[in-house]
């Protein structure tokens, strides 16, 4: 009868350690725990899963769920298993290989493990004004894959200064023809391609930046330029980009792509062994709930390989 496996203590050598408490993280952490794994997950309770929108594309639920709410589900799922642990500090520190074990820190304190599954996500570059956090997920959104469909023939100002930002409102437009653009930086690089392409559509293009924005109960009405411009809408899309969340990665010697996001196999599997990269850290699109949960079961099946000894291992 194999043995149950209980969370380690403070200083004990755990199997592995999952960095993020998203649905990448705790993906990977709950594979773990059913694979008979000690696993310590560091949850910091920020990041994209942690806003107010709604998740209509994940499978099974026929009218959405709030990524709050899928969150503490997983949460939930995972405090069955007695070998998981979450613990709510920011780690700020890696080092190791996969001789030695690695060892993560934070703020003093630190912890060991034989293997790393990295899920730390991006760093949204959203406009900031008053409580603008209370705008997202409700009527400021990232992406078109996600919130298009709920605001199809709205008005939408779309925040952005590059020609991604331009394509997004071209691809805006196929759901509503009240789309206008907002640059919100003070240089415009939109090539005189896509300017074309904006003017033949009829998408207006504002050279401006936010000043401040009216609404109440997470709903935006309007956005007042520094200029003086007041411009009218329902939702805004940022399309303002992202900076992954790298710092340890690159503590660790981890290999980076072009674009600045860590490089993983088909097997999330890092430059360096024993090291593993799960959700939207690992690449500039398909930043989805979905592709974040397939990429944490992935991690969490090529670490615990990993982890068996070379006698249960295939030649």
């Amino acid at each position: 009868m194999t043995a149950t496996r209980t969370a380690a203590g403070p200083g004990e050598l755990v199997d592995t350690i999952v960095v993020g408490g998203g649905p990448a993280g705790l993906s990977a952490a709950i594979y773990l725990a059913r694979y008979n794994r000690q696993v310590l997950v560091f949850d910091t309770g920020h990041g994209r899963s942690t806003h107010h929108q709604t998740n209509h594309n994940y499978l099974g639920f026929p009218d959405g769920i709030p990524t709050v709410d899928l969150r503490k589900l997983g949460q939930e799922q995972l405090a069955r298993y007695s070998g998981a642990k979450v613990v709510h500090h920011l780690i700020t520190d890696a080092e190791g290989d996969a001789e030695r074990g690695f060892t993560v820190r934070s703020q003093g304190h630190s912890w060991r493990a034989r293997s790393l599954v990295l899920a730390t996500g991006v760093l949204d570059h959203f406009p900031h004004f008053p409580d603008w956090e209370s705008y997202v997920g409700r009527s400021m959104f990232w992406c078109i894959t996600c919130d298009g469909y709920e605001n199809r023939g709205r008005r939408i100002l779309v925040a952005g200064h590059t020609d991604a930002a331009a394509g997004e409102a071209m691809q805006l437009h196929s759901l509503t023809d009240r789309v206008q653009l907002l640059t919100n930086s003070q240089s415009d690089e939109i090539s005189d391609t896509f300017r074309r392409r904006l003017d033949r559509a009829g998408i207006p293009v504002f050279h401006d930046r936010i000043g401040e924005a009216e609404g109440h109960d997470g709903q935006l009405t309007a956005i007042v330029t520094r200029g003086g411009l007041r411009l009218e809408l329902d939702a805004l899309f940022s399309i303002q980009g992202a900076t992954p969340e790298t710092t340890l990665a690159r503590k660790l010697g981890v290999r980076l792509a072009d674009s600045g996001y860590v490089r993983v196999d088909t097997e999330q599997k890092t430059s360096v062994e024993g090291v593993y990269a799960a959700g939207d850290l690992t690449a500039l699109h398909s930043h989805q709930v979905t592709a974040a949960v397939h990429e944490g079961a992935q991690a969490a099946s090529a670490a615990n390989y990993f982890l068996y000894p070379p006698e249960l291992k295939a030649e």
